[in-house]
């Protein structure tokens, strides 16, 4: 066989590059192949568009011949290609120098749709859920939220979520036929997220009758909200709230005379506070209040102090397995992605003050570190800050740093840490955020001065600036930085979330006269067990003590392990502030 044979394919294709080149050069094939001619060069503007011209000509005597042998042969075959597989044939109208268009598969619409409906801040419909009248497939139902056709897409979050929480679906599994809490009416105000969701359907398995509402504007996942809805849950909550819907929702979470709840689940204390304020009469029949912030324990304890808190009280905030693992890993995981979402920061050599080193803090500083940027501390507890210097950070104060700073993240669930002195003395692009439960850790009130500009750019992101020009990138309007600008981790929420389910249990099922009107701890039982529901996943198997073992640590072989004031950390102390 031939070379010119063998490599026919290729010589075919090279021939119109050869030709197209001569003609940008001014030459003619004849004078190319006699291969001892110099090249001119580069072609200039006029000899592109000669060679253009001669190259259109060409095609069109080519669309011609063709034409006239599809009417002679009429070839089926071909013309079949043309249709079923879009082949691009000379003889199609296609723009000059254009490559052929491709089909190109898309995402189904239930595909897009799906993805919109959990992370998209937008809809069509921009008016308040709260001015439409709300219908399930049901007709008209007790719920306000955004959109009910959401609820299949909501659905599919959930069922993700569930996979990554094995105590919840553990719990559903060994109690379910128990009801443990059958007879209970929770009213909740949590985060309306997948893993929420799945702790909200855990307890209407355990025989709860649940009403919810969002405890912050922006982290509601308006499909999942949906989902619930259709499950039977009344919810009252969507992503991007006013603060006059934020207040209406926990008002008609609460305030209807046909569902009174005996079982307050709380977080952040609004809706404790607000039940407290508008509808105190409710604390004759409420059995407890479970709260798992430490703004909401802060609340509590000084209604405690005052002699005004009227039932019994489940601090989860300070349990051992919030502290050390939702507070830590949670954030440590979820603090970048909410940035980087954001902002596109790449975090390497930047300068960022990280306020208050409780375990919202170390998880931060942590995560920081480790992708490179320079990290200092704020701290008021010697004992945290002693923390800090021994893993290695600087402890300043933010006004010695300010001017230099890139980004600052508050963690300390206090109020009025970066105030606006702070945020004046900020260089021009400085980030300014917030990990802790509420906004009031940023002065809010200081950069809504008439001498400053706010300039939205992005969802939960906002420029705001200066006279001289100077901005600040202010994220989620000083709100809860990952839940309000980033997905969360499943596993982790698995943890708090049976602590919730678990300190519901122990109060809606305890005695008379096992808790007081007062502020209590999980007890280390209840910590040790929802630690232990989420050991196998990670196919991990404890040792077990022996009777003498046992009996020379003066303990049960299974169980508690160590005394209640054991905290397995050095805490963060709720009473520093």
């Amino acid at each position: 066989m031939e070379k010119n044979q063998i490599l026919g394919l290729a010589d075919g294709y090279l021939k119109p590059q050869m030709e197209y080149r001569a003609e940008l050069n001014g030459e003619d094939m004849e004078s190319t192949n006699g291969g001892t001619r110099e090249s001119k060069g580069s072609p200039n503007l006029l000899q592109m568009l000669k060679a253009a011209e001669r190259r259109r000509a060409q095609q069109s005597q080519d669309r011609d011949r063709l034409e006239v042998s599809k009417v002679v042969a009429k070839e089926p075959v071909t013309e079949a290609l043309k249709t079923t597989m879009q082949i691009p044939f000379t003889g199609q109208k296609q723009e000059f120098n254009r490559p052929p268009t491709r089909t190109v598969r898309s995402m189904s619409q239930s595909s897009t749709d799906s993805f919109a409906s959990v992370h998209s801040d937008t809809s069509d419909d921009e008016s308040s859920p709260r001015d439409k009248l709300q219908k399930s497939t049901k007709g008209p139902s007790d719920f306000c939220i955004k959109n009910i056709s959401q609820a299949d897409f909501g659905r599919k979050e959930i069922e993700m979520a569930e996979q990554e929480m094995p105590a919840l679906m553990n719990l559903r599994k060994r109690a379910g036929g128990e009801k443990p809490l059958a007879g209970a009416k929770v009213v909740g105000c949590t985060h309306i997220t997948a893993q929420t969701a799945v702790l909200i359907e855990t307890l209407a398995a355990l025989g709860a009758q649940c009403r919810w509402a969002a405890c912050n504007i922006f982290s509601t996942q308006n499909a999942v909200a949906a989902a619930l809805v259709k499950a039977g849950i009344s919810v009252f909550a969507w992503r991007g709230e006013s603060e006059d819907e934020f207040w209406w929702c926990i008002d008609h979470c609460v305030g209807t005379e046909t569902w009174q709840p005996n079982m307050v689940l709380d977080d952040g204390g609004d809706l404790t506070d607000w039940i407290y304020k508008k509808y105190p009469e409710l604390f004759k029949n409420l059995k407890g209040v479970v709260e798992e912030s430490i703004t909401g324990i802060y609340r509590l304890y000084q209604l405690s102090k005052t002699g005004r808190l009227s039932v019994p009280a489940m601090n989860v905030n300070d349990s051992v397995t919030k502290q050390k693992f939702d507070n830590l890993y949670f954030c440590k995981e979820s603090v970048l992605e909410g940035l980087k979402r954001t902002t596109d920061i790449m975090f390497g050599g930047k300068q960022v003050v990280v306020c208050g080193y409780g375990e919202v803090g170390k998880g931060c500083c942590a995560a920081l570190k480790a992708l490179g940027a320079i990290v200092y501390v704020t701290e008021v507890d010697p004992i945290c800050a002693l923390q800090a210097c021994m893993d290695g950070f600087r402890v300043i104060k933010l006004s010695e740093i300010v001017r230099h700073i890139d980004m600052v993240i508050t963690c300390t669930g206090n109020k009025n840490v970066v105030m606006r002195e702070h945020l004046d003395k900020m260089k021009n692009g400085c980030i300014v955020c917030n990990m802790g439960h509420s906004s009031s850790e940023i002065d809010l009130a200081g950069l809504r001065s008439l001498d400053l500009k706010w300039v939205h750019v992005r969802p939960r992101v906002d420029h705001v600036i200066w006279p001289d020009g100077k901005r600040i990138v202010l994220l989620a309007e000083g709100r809860l930085l990952n839940l309000s600008c980033s997905t969360v981790p499943s596993f982790v929420l698995s943890i708090t979330a049976a602590t919730q389910a678990m300190a519901l249990i122990e109060l809606y099922n305890a005695p008379e006269g096992r808790y007081n009107k007062d502020v209590y701890l999980l007890p280390k039982k209840m910590d040790e067990y929802v630690a232990s529901l989420h050991l196998p996943i990670f196919d991990a198997h404890l040792t077990e003590l022996s009777d003498d073992q046992a009996k020379y640590m003066g303990i049960s072989k299974h169980g508690p392990f160590k005394p209640n004031h054991y905290r397995h950390k050095l805490l963060s102390h709720i009473d520093k502030h």
